[in-house]
């Protein structure tokens, strides 16, 4: 492998590079050499056969091709099924420094906040499930972020709605995310930031990159950010460190070596744990003030991921390249928490009882990935295929020990200060400990069937095996011999429009319990879409519109608390249908005007024709725009607008919950001082905005109110 361009870093860069690659490289990681970052490069390259995309140095919102859906470099209008990417010039732009901030931006997802820091992700009606990192599949514990996610680490973040069990294991149909990670450069770069906000929010970042060799056949990057802040809930702190480091050399032309490690810690004084209750004993419901929270003021919450990989990469003749990746994360959390239960009377208040809890957490996971990519020609056209193989394992650990006074009554929480007295932890104890392990081997191809028609097809054969007990119910599970296929096709119309369809079985593992703490048995199915995909402006703008339906049985769908605990527990849901449109555009609408946009209409029924999982908005619109002023070249302003229709969850008891449809609001405005020097002004929740965050469970919390940010970057 070649680096991209050819440099020679000055010795002062150079020098800070590899000190601050070898603080992250030599950070306790693990068994590995170099870790790597969770819940992953300056324009656009090109390097051996396949397209390098690199959305940092650009001012677009579109990037041109993505590997996400069948392990292919595929641009937008050769994927037959929805892509969204989130480029780092969106991120810089509208101050998006978490995974939620980012996927609350995108087309078609709904970011369920159902506390501070846990957080479920949904597409299409349904929970997202898979995860990847740099195309690798990579599962979060229980299918939901724990913590607040920094995203300074990452180039962009890539969405592909719809089924994709191709390379992250499952047949998921809400969508996959691919988190891609900054990569070493050819050429020396520096980048410092710092913000400051409402809430007393202080955040430093630096960013080095270049070669570390004088010849260039080594390079490095290291990336570092902190960030400190108070919030608008009463008590609540935080604390975000990220570090991430990797190497990249060359040892010869055609192989190159990569080693990496991200390190990320989330401290969070007074979190939610559960949220408030969102009705009173006479079924009416509650309206606490935005800052209203249910924690006491020596809960904490803190979790810590390390990510390591290496990857091994050879380029062969005719465009052939192989690929070998391994993986280790390790993620642990402790935590000393205070959860509310109850119902309060609508005149007293009370009604409210205490459930103070400490847990711990430990979830160590390997991925093994070995893959192959390339061109071949078969009837006078070339194609393209992917083989490989892939190995998983992932051991998780949690021990829950109750706390004394469970069930004490609590004051109303109107007059609620969190200053309930700290218990010790020993009223009782109990546990998780299981293994979860995967082999598979997957196909993919492109084929070009005339000049006009593509036709794209996958399929994954995965052996599942699962061992252990969740809080002294046995896990065991086994499925062998699973086969996900997929299919799809693309014809174009014609230079700039095409036409698409694509089908994908569903098959996924769940990790949810039942009432008895039983594992739930597999949900199954099938994923259609169709649709149309153009190229505009000679490539600078991508629009799309899709039509979908999914069809899925024994869905975990939340049905209540165990008793005895404050855990939650599932039943498994048959015959769900999610049809909808979807309808997205991006990229440069003018000269100096970037912009994103999507919208999605949905239904999702049972198999009585009723409505469910009412907590999904069936009407979404997201919007990202940037535009610089033609009479101030050195000034750019945007906005960001998130919409989405009225939701309301069923509490029982002919209870209903409702949340009507809002907006959030953020504007921007940008200064380039010079080349190197800017400062960036956002502005979020415009209007002042009051909402619930979620009711995907049965309590919920409220969203941010207004807030300000100004940020100060520098760039060599």
């Amino acid at each position: 492998m070649t680096p991209r361009t050819p440099a020679f870093a000055p010795h002062p860069l150079r020098l800070a590079l590899r000190r601050a690659l070898g603080l992250a490289l030599l950070l306790p990681a693990g068994p590995l050499l170099a870790e790597e970052a969770d819940i992953t490069l300056d324009a656009v390259t090109v390097e051996a056969e396949a397209i390098a995309v690199v959305t940092e140095g650009s001012e677009r919102y579109q990037a041109p091709a993505t590997d996400t859906a069948l392990g292919l470099s595929l641009t937008p209008r050769e994927t037959p099924q929805s892509v969204s990417v989130v480029t780092r010039a969106q991120i810089d732009d509208f101050n998006l420094d978490s995974v939620n901030d980012v996927l609350e931006s995108t087309p078609g997802i709904g970011v369920e906040r159902v506390e501070t820091d846990r957080t479920y992700y949904t597409a299409r009606g349904f929970d997202i499930t898979n995860f990847q990192v740099d195309g690798q599949g990579m599962p979060f514990v229980y299918d939901n972020v724990q913590g607040d996610l920094d995203t300074y680490i990452y180039d962009r973040v890539e969405v592909l709605r719809g089924a994709n069990g191709l390379l992250s294991g499952t047949g998921n149909p809400a969508a996959t995310i691919n988190f891609v990670r900054k990569r070493p450069t050819a050429t020396p770069q520096a980048s410092l930031g710092a913000t400051l906000g409402r809430w007393d929010q202080r955040r430093l970042e630096v960013d080095l990159a270049g070669p570390l060799d004088a010849a260039g056949r080594v390079r490095g990057r290291f990336v570092a950010a902190g960030e400190e802040k108070d919030s608008y809930l009463d008590r609540m702190q935080r604390s975000r460190r990220v570090l991430y480091g990797v190497i990249e050399a060359d040892l010869g032309d055609t192989t190159q070596l990569t080693a990496g490690h991200s390190w990320q810690r989330n401290d969070t004084d007074s979190p939610l744990w559960g949220a408030l209750p969102l009705y009173y004993s006479d079924g009416s419901p509650t309206d606490y003030d935005v800052s209203t929270s249910t924690s006491a003021d020596w809960a904490y919450w803190n979790n810590r991921d390390q990510h390591s990989f290496i990857e091994l990469s050879q380029a062969f003749a005719g465009g052939w390249e192989g690929r070998a990746t391994l993986t280790h994360i390790q993620r642990e959390s402790d935590s000393k928490l205070f959860y509310i239960y109850g119902t309060p009377d609508r005149d007293t208040g009370s009604g409210l009882f205490a459930y103070p809890s400490r847990y711990d957490l430990e979830n160590e996971q390997w991925i093994a990935d070995l893959s192959a990519r390339g061109r071949f020609e078969l009837g006078g056209r070339e194609h393209e295929a992917v083989l490989g193989a892939q190995w998983s394992r992932s051991h998780l650990q949690d021990v829950s020990h109750y706390g004394q006074g469970i069930g004490d009554p609590l004051p109303p929480l109107e007059e609620w200060q969190g200053n309930y007295p700290e218990p010790a932890f020993d009223a009782s104890v109990a546990g998780s400990d299981w293994v979860d392990r995967e082999t598979a081997l997957y196909g993919a191809l492109r084929l070009s069937a005339s000049d006009r028609l593509m036709l794209l097809g996958g399929l994954r054969l995965a052996d599942f095996e699962g061992e252990g007990e969740n809080y002294g119910d046995d896990k065991t599970t086994s499925h062998r011999g699973i086969l996900t296929p997929y299919a799809g096709a693309v014809y174009d119309l014609n230079d700039e429009l095409s036409l698409y369809a694509s089908y994908t079985r569903i098959f996924r593992p769940q990790t949810e319990v039942d009432r008895n703490r039983d594992r739930l048995d597999p949900v199954e199915g099938d994923a259609l879409e169709a649709g149309l995909k153009a190229e505009l402006f000679d490539g600078r703008l991508d629009a799309s519109l899709a039509l979908f339906q999914i069809e899925q049985s024994n869905l975990a769908e939340a049905a209540g608390t165990i008793p005895g605990s404050a855990d939650t527990f599932y039943r498994g849901v048959d015959g769900l249908t999610s049809r909808g449109v979807e309808a997205t555009l991006a990229g440069e609408l003018a000269p100096g005007w970037q912009a994103s946009l999507g919208y999605t209409v949905l239904s999702i029924e049972d198999a009585d024709g009723e409505a469910a999982r009412t907590h999904a908005p069936r009407h979404m619109l997201r919007a990202m725009s940037r535009y610089r002023l033609p009479f101030l070249a050195q000034a750019s302003v945007g906005a960001r607008l998130r919409w989405q229709g009225d939701i309301h969850r069923e509490q029982g008891n002919g209870v209903i919950t409702r949340q009507d449809d809002y907006a959030l609001v953020d504007l921007m405005a940008r200064y380039d001082f010079n080349e190197r020097l800017s400062a960036t002004l956002n502005l979020n929740n415009v209007t002042d905005e009051k909402y619930l965050t979620s009711l995907y469970w049965a309590q919920g919390f409220y969203g941010a109110p207004r807030h300000a940010m100004l940020s100060l970057d520098w760039r060599y």
